[in-house]
Order: structure tokens, then C-alpha cells, then sequence
């Protein structure tokens, strides 16, 4: 175990082992005997206490000796003495196990199970802990039991906070008393105690405690954990704060019922075609929050009243909390060539409701406004019009450049984010910190070669960019992604046993460095203009191909792409995509998707028409690691009136199928490809035609 090889055993030790064998087999014989027929006699209790001082491991056992003592407790109730001491014999069989294995979870949770009971003294609890700490401080299931002691004797977290401090000075190596550290700094700093405020004097000595251990030893981890969460503490906001909206703040925004009818490339930030009416308001927070309804958000405007709008979390875990939240807002009814704007102004944060999974509420008020003008449809147009083929080759792109500057109204970057004022994300102190540990942390790897080290300066460069961006984000310009995607480069090759993780880094950076300014973010648009097609009508695209991807980040500076090429990375899953709801083109041909369920964040995306996943691993692996995150039958978040086996389409049933059921039921897809995977043949597109009958392309074939 954990690379250390086993020795053969010696004969002695071999026959040892079978006389040990032997007698526990002995004891499970028995116990489950008096188990199954539910026998609670003293002799019968000693069998499993027996047992459990050999192998403590044995779940079944410290269940039967629950059932036992809630049995005995019954008969006993009117006697205190022989309910201490029945509760005392438990607590004896507790300590005997773990001598035996101080690990033990069953162990552990069997003495916190007596000591509710209440009937049991606590005060050598302490002690029984110190002794167990002392054969092993990092022992992180009695640190768990010590926090549980700790609450049953009303010990203040300042105390706990210095006996951590007492362990880490004795030997800082040790992860389970940093991580009770962090634990404990959260509550007094969540509950402001005097000495713990404010907050950037306490983490300011919490880093220079730190800095001790990592610079006495860099080679050990343990107290790199702890400047992890000191750096989150560092540059995350407790409150939640919106940060991203389409449409954005200014935005005069064009909407049609049909696309462009005068051959002028539409602009990507600030048109949108809908054939259903209406067209999305999306919100995107810097954290997760719950609480974004009708009574928490304010829309004011002509197209819709607030109290008819329901908002919706645009998340794939079912758990009615999420970063980017949305609602529809109606198009006006116009006459033919009206050219009326309509003023919409959204307002949050007036009333308490909107809240972090931590707790914490959205408490700075702020709105943003932008203008509405509806297209009049062009009929003409409108019956001329088919459903083309989107042909993702290369020579149908063409850089978004200077010659389209006419015809495309001038977006200043800054819009696309929605900057707080009442409290800027980054003060002169997270800035300053962040600057002085980049220093520090240059200085230790300019000495030796870390590659703890290097992770580390690399989470600090860009925790520096991320504050600086969102804080002056017209003003501010990424400076340290190059640096930070060659330490990942590098990292990939230092250490490849988690090169997955360092690539998936190596891909937000890249999110980032493109996502930073107006600048970089058009080098990578593309016009839409297939010569061979009838539609006069243009795309702008945003392509992010051949990069090497596998994560896909910055998605709160993407929410107003409509067409999305990702083609020819290394995407196995793509959270995130969720979030942006105009999306009406994607292409994920080329990639590592291993299964239909790794599309579920495409079910939340109504506005989906054009879907190339071609050439990926779907169906290729046997064994499916998202099926079960995926809303289905197996998650019990699907429905429970759903009977497969009922359902059958051209003589398959859907039960053979039911992870494409379930995510392409849903979708009105008029193009789909996908060619190229392991689960494709004829009968399998066929059920695709059936599941989706707005579909009229499939594998660039038209269908009739």
C-alpha cells in the first residue's frame, strides 16, 4: 500500500495468521447468530466486543450493538447506575478498538453515538484524544471528534483556535490541524469576535504564520493547504455581487423574428434573432446564490410585468442554486417598420432574499438599464428563407476585421461586465497582499525548483489579474497570463499523475487571456458567410478551436455568443455552456465527450438549432462516470412516471437509448452531426430523426 511492497510472510507468521483467521471466523459465526436472532444477553454482547477489538472494521457489528444498548436502555430506564453502566461498557469497547485501529470510523462514530445519550461523563475525553494525537496528530478522525467535544463542552473557538496553534508550532506538518485552523478562523471571522476584526489584520498574521512552515520546509504540503484558503479568503467577496448580465448595461439591444434581411453582418453583442417572441434576460453572480425570483428582482419595463416573470437557475446539479440565473422577456408588438425603443431597467439587492450557499446575502443595491428595438419582420424575406446547412470549414470564416467596422455598431468592452461601485472588488490591501506573496514566491522558487511553488505563484498571478480586471476592467489589462500558462506547461511535464488538473488550469487562463479585452476577443471572431448558400443573411462566430482546451471558463464574459465553434480540443465536459442562453450554433466535433450525458448542460439551452459533436467517444467507453450527475432515471431527477421499457420507436426501444432520450427530447435541433462516434449506425439515427422532428439536417444530409 500507498508503493510500499509487500514481503512474503515467514512460516510462523503464516501460521499465525491462519490461528488468527480462524478465531475471527469463529467470532462472525457467532455474532451473526445472535444477530439474526436478535440476542442481547452479556455473553452475546462479549462475542462482538470481542470481535471489534480484533477487526473494527466491522460495520454489522457496532449496528448490533446499537440495537443492543437501545434494548438493554429499555429494560433499565428506572435504574441510573445500570444505564451508566451499560453506556460505560460501550465506551470501553470503543477505546479497546481503536488501540486496535485509532482510524476506525466505526469507532469514532459508535463513542459520538454513547455520548449523546447524555448519560456519559465528557471530561476525559480530552485526554483520551491527547493520547490518541500524540500516537498520530494528523489523525484527522480525531480532529473531527474534537471539534464534536469541543461543542458538547461549550469550549470557545478561540481557545480551539490556540490549541491548533499549539500543534502546528510543535510540528507543523500536519494538514488536519491547518485545515481545524481554517475551520475555526471562518466562524470567528463569519461572526466578527473582538480580536478577529477586522478581517485583513487577522489573515495579514495568519500569512506570516504560514510563510514559517513553507519556507522552514517547501518540500512538505501541509501548510500549502492552509495558504490555498488563505489566498480564497483573500480575494473572494463573502457577499455574492453580479458581475455579468446580457443584455448589458447601455445596451441599445436589436431584436428580430427573423435574421438579418439586408446582408449586413448582425453585431454579436447587441442583436438577437428569436422565431419564439421573446428573448432572455440572464444575470450572472460571482458565486452560486439561491433566492432570485419575482420579489428579489425588479424589472421594470413595458414588455413584461415583474411579477409575471419566473426566473430559473441556469445549472445542471437540480439544486435551485446557481451563478447565472434567467428569465424571458417578450417582444413588443409592433407595427411594420416601427423603430421604437423600449427602456428596460433592472434593479437587485433593494430587499434581502438573494443568498450564497454560505449564507451570505446580496446586500449592495444595484440596477442596470438598456433600450429594446424590435425589427419589423420582413415577409419577404420570410417566405424565401430555408433552413440551411451551417458548414464548418474553414473558408466559410473570415476574420471579423476592419472592413466590417461600418456595419457593426462599436461595443466598449467595459459592458460586458457590470462593475459595483458601492464596494470595488479589490481594496489597496487584497492587491497589496497578493503583490507582496507573488514577490515572496518568485524569491523561494529563484532558490529551489517547487512544484507545490510553482502552482501556487501561478493561483497568485492570476488571483492578482482576476481582481485588477473586475476592478478596472476598461483600464486594466492582463498581464500575467503568459507567465502563468508556461508554468502550467510546465507543470504538465514535472509532474504528469495530474497533468488533467494543471491542463484544465491551463485552459481558464486561456478563457481569460482571451475573454480580458475587446482586443483579444475579436482576434478570435469570425464572420459566417458560406458562398454556396441561398441566405443572405451573416453569423458572427466566435471561434475557439484548436487550442487545446479541456474546461471551458470566463463564461460570464460569453453570454452574448450566438454561434460558438469548439471544435478540435480536448473537452470532456461542458459545464458552463449552460449559462449561455443565445446560444443558437455549437460545434464540439473533435473532442473527448465519452457519452450523451456529458450534454446536459444543452438541455437548458432553448435557443440551440445547429449541434456538430462529430468525431468524439461517444459510446466508445463501457463504463459512463457522468450518468448518474445527469438529470435521468437513475438520479431520480427525471421523473418518476417515466417507464422506458413502454416506449418504442421504430422497433427500438428507448431503453437502449435513454441518455440520448433524455437530452436530445428536449432540444428543437434543425442540424445535427454526428457522424464519428462509437454509437452511431443507422438505427441510432433513426431514433435521433424520431426523438427530434424539427431536425431537417442530420450528418449534412437533408432530411425529407
Amino acid at each position: 500500500m500507498h508503493g510500499r511492497p509487500r514481503k512474503a510472510p515467514k512460516p510462523e507468521e503464516a501460521a499465525a495468521s491462519a490461528v488468527k483467521a480462524a478465531n475471527l471466523r469463529s467470532l462472525q459465526a457467532q455474532f451473526l447468530h445472535n444477530h439474526h436472532n436478535k440476542t442481547y444477553t452479556k455473553e452475546a454482547l462479549d462475542v462482538s466486543a470481542k470481535l471489534l477489538e480484533i477487526n473494527p472494521e466491522v460495520y454489522t457489528a457496532w449496528n448490533y450493538r446499537r440495537l443492543a444498548v437501545e434494548h438493554n436502555l429499555s429494560q433499565s430506564e428506572s435504574d441510573p447506575d445500570s444505564v451508566k453502566s451499560i453506556l460505560s461498557e460501550e465506551l470501553r469497547v470503543v477505546e479497546s478498538a481503536l488501540r486496535q485501529n485509532f482510524k476506525s470510523y466505526g469507532a469514532w462514530h459508535h463513542r459520538k453515538w454513547v455520548l449523546t445519550k447524555g448519560h456519559s461523563s465528557i471530561d476525559q475525553e480530552l485526554r483520551l484524544l491527547d493520547k490518541f494525537q500524540k500516537a498520530d496528530s494528523r489523525n484527522f478522525h480525531a480532529w473531527n471528534y474534537r471539534r464534536f467535544i469541543a461543542a458538547l463542552m461549550n469550549k470557545s473557538d478561540e481557545e480551539e483556535l490556540k490549541y491548533t496553534t499549539d500543534m502546528i508550532n510543535s510540528n507543523f506538518s500536519n494538514y488536519s490541524a491547518w485545515h481545524n485552523r481554517s475551520i475555526l478562523l471562518s466562524h470567528l471571522l463569519g461572526k466578527r469576535v473582538q480580536g478577529f476584526f477586522p478581517k485583513e489584520k487577522v489573515l495579514t498574521e495568519e500569512y506570516e504564520l504560514v510563510h514559517q512552515a513553507l519556507f522552514t520546509d517547501p518540500d512538505d504540503q501541509s501548510g500549502w493547504f492552509y495558504h490555498i484558503w488563505l489566498l480564497d479568503q483573500t480575494i473572494k467577496s463573502d457577499a455574492p455581487f453580479l458581475i455579468s448580465s446580457w443584455p448589458a448595461h447601455g445596451f441599445d439591444l436589436i431584436v428580430s423574428v427573423d435574421k438579418s434581411p439586408d446582408g449586413r453582418a448582425s453585431s454579436p453583442f447587441t442583436s438577437f434573432h428569436s422565431d419564439t417572441g421573446t428573448f432572455p434576460l440572464i444575470l450572472y453572480f460571482s458565486q452560486a446564490v439561491e433566492g432570485v425570483n419575482s420579489s428579489t428582482i425588479t424589472v421594470e419595463s413595458m414588455l413584461n410585468s415583474t411579477n409575471d416573470l419566473i426566473w430559473r437557475p441556469l445549472s445542471t446539479n437540480n439544486s435551485g442554486t446557481a451563478q447565472a440565473w434567467a428569465t424571458n422577456l417578450n417582444f413588443p408588438n409592433v407595427k411594420l417598420h416601427s423603430l421604437e425603443t423600449y427602456p428596460v431597467k433592472v434593479s437587485l439587492g433593494h430587499s434581502q432574499g438573494i443568498t450564497s450557499s454560505s449564507g451570505f446575502h446580496y446586500s449592495h443595491p444595484s440596477q442596470f438599464a438598456f433600450t429594446v428595438c424590435v425589427r419589423p419582420p420582413n415577409s419577404e424575406h420570410g417566405e424565401r428563407q430555408g433552413v440551411e446547412n451551417i458548414l464548418w470549414r474553414d473558408e466559410n470564416f473570415h476574420i471579423y476585421g476592419t472592413h466590417f467596422q461600418e456595419s457593426i455598431p462599436v461595443v466598449s468592452f467595459d459592458q460586458l461586465s457590470i462593475k459595483e461601485d458601492p464596494e470595488p472588488t479589490a481594496s489597496n490591501w487584497h492587491v497589496q497582499t497578493i503583490a507582496n506573496e507573488i514577490a515572496l514566491f518568485r524569491e523561494l522558487l529563484s532558490e529551489i525548483d517547487c512544484k507545490i511553488g510553482k502552482l501556487t505563484l501561478a493561483r497568485l498571478l492570476m488571483a492578482h489579474d482576476t481582481m485588477m480586471l473586475y476592478n478596472s476592467p476598461n483600464a486594466y489589462k492582463v498581464v500575467h497570463s503568459e507567465e502563468v500558462l508556461e508554468l502550467y506547461r510546465g507543470l504538465m511535464k514535472l509532474d504528469p499523475s495530474h497533468s488533467r488538473y494543471y491542463k484544465d488550469e491551463h485552459s481558464l487562463v486561456l478563457f481569460l487571456q482571451v475573454t480580458s479585452s475587446r482586443e483579444s476577443l475579436l482576434k478570435h471572431c469570425c464572420h459566417y458567410r458560406d458562398s454556396t448558400s441561398t441566405n443572405i443573411g451573416g453569423h458572427i462566430c466566435l471561434r475557439l478551436n484548436n487550442l487545446s482546451l479541456s474546461r471551458i471558463g470566463s463564461v460570464e464574459q460569453l453570454l452574448w455568443v450566438q454561434m460558438l465553434d469548439l471544435s478540435h480540443n480536448e473537452l470532456q465536459s461542458i459545464e458552463g455552456l449552460e449559462a449561455m442562453q443565445l446560444l443558437s450554433c455549437l460545434n464540439l466535433s473533435n473532442n473527448k465527450l465519452s457519452s450523451c450525458t456529458a450534454l446536459e448542460p444543452l438541455r437548458r439551452l432553448k435557443s440551440l438549432k445547429v449541434l456538430d459533436i462529430s468525431y468524439n467517444e461517444i459510446g466508445a467507453h463501457s463504463i459512463d462516470t457522468t450518468r448518474y450527475l445527469c438529470s435521468s432515471p437513475l438520479s431520480h431527477t427525471f421523473g418518476g412516471d417515466w417507464s422506458f421499457d413502454d416506449i418504442v420507436i421504430d422497433d427500438v426501444k428507448v431503453r437502449n437509448y435513454w441518455e440520448a432520450f433524455v437530452i436530445f427530447s428536449g432540444l428543437n435541433l434543425t442540424q445535427l452531426e454526428v457522424v464519428g462516434n462509437a454509437i452511431t449506425d443507422e438505427k441510432f439515427k433513426s431514433f435521433l430523426v424520431k426523438v427530434m422532428p424539427t431536425l431537417k439536417w442530420l450528418d449534412s444530409e437533408e432530411l425529407h
